[in-house]
């Protein structure tokens, strides 16, 4: 049975680290960011300001959201809106960021603060590479059946096929910082809570919840997705 604490990993890593798959509705003061979005866009739109929506979700990097991310945009009970003033400037520096500045926030949200030292998860051919806005991953192609490997050890925290767009899913926990997640698998072969070692067969390679036979791969440091590619040996 898994510990309360690894219940509320998951929990974290289904609603924010996986949430671009979410199309739930959301509750009064609360909107999901869609495709196309930024903080002031989602700002101005409901009548706040960026600096109030920054203070109310505790955004660390308010250039940095990610398509189906759930943001509050009322106040919390008891809280009060910040100043015309503050929010006004806010809102001008936020509309002045670069889209540059906004994907490498995205790759990288901060410096790491660990490393980690990864294998391949799988042979095959790289199909699609790691953009931190339409992949969040790496896409390895190969036959249906392919040996799916624990790119580091680590404990499962995920194992099941409830997040749509992923298919049979696997996401291991390696250290206070990073998580790895394996979708569109054919074959599981091991459970939530189980501990894994580097390189050991964790699944077969499928194209459940995708059209093609492939191992969709990422990386993510804190809660959100980096390039993979950045942390594995050259082939």
């Amino acid at each position: 049975m898994l510990t309360t604490k690894i219940r509320r990993l998951v929990c974290g890593v289904m609603v924010a680290a996986l949430a671009a798959c979410g199309s739930a509705p959301v509750g009064p003061g609360f909107y999901r960011v869609e495709r196309g979005d930024t903080l002031y866009k989602v700002a101005r739109s409901n009548r706040t300001s960026v600096q109030n929506i920054v203070r109310w979700n505790n955004l660390s990097n308010p250039d940095s959201i990610e398509v189906g991310q759930v943001l509050r945009v009322s106040p919390p009970p008891g809280t009060a809106t910040a100043s015309t003033s503050r929010s006004s400037s806010s809102a001008s520096a936020s509309a002045g960021t670069s889209s540059s500045s906004r994907s490498a926030a995205a790759d990288t949200p901060s410096a790491p603060a660990s490393s980690i030292s990864l294998i391949w998860p799988a042979t095959g051919n790289v199909i699609r590479g790691f953009d931190g806005n339409n992949s969040k991953g790496i896409d390895i192609a190969n036959a249906a059946g392919t040996p799916v490997f624990a790119a580091a050890g680590g404990t499962v925290v995920y194992a099941s096929n409830g997040l749509r767009g992923y298919g049979n899913l696997l996401i291991i926990k390696h250290n206070a910082d990073y998580l790895t997640a394996y979708a569109h698998n054919r074959t599981l072969l091991v459970k939530e809570g189980e501990t894994v070692q580097q390189g050991q067969k964790i699944a077969e390679m499928g194209d459940s919840d995708n059209d093609r036979v492939m191992l969709h791969f990422e990386l993510r440091y804190a809660g959100r997705s980096i390039d993979p590619a950045r942390s594995l040996p050259p082939r």
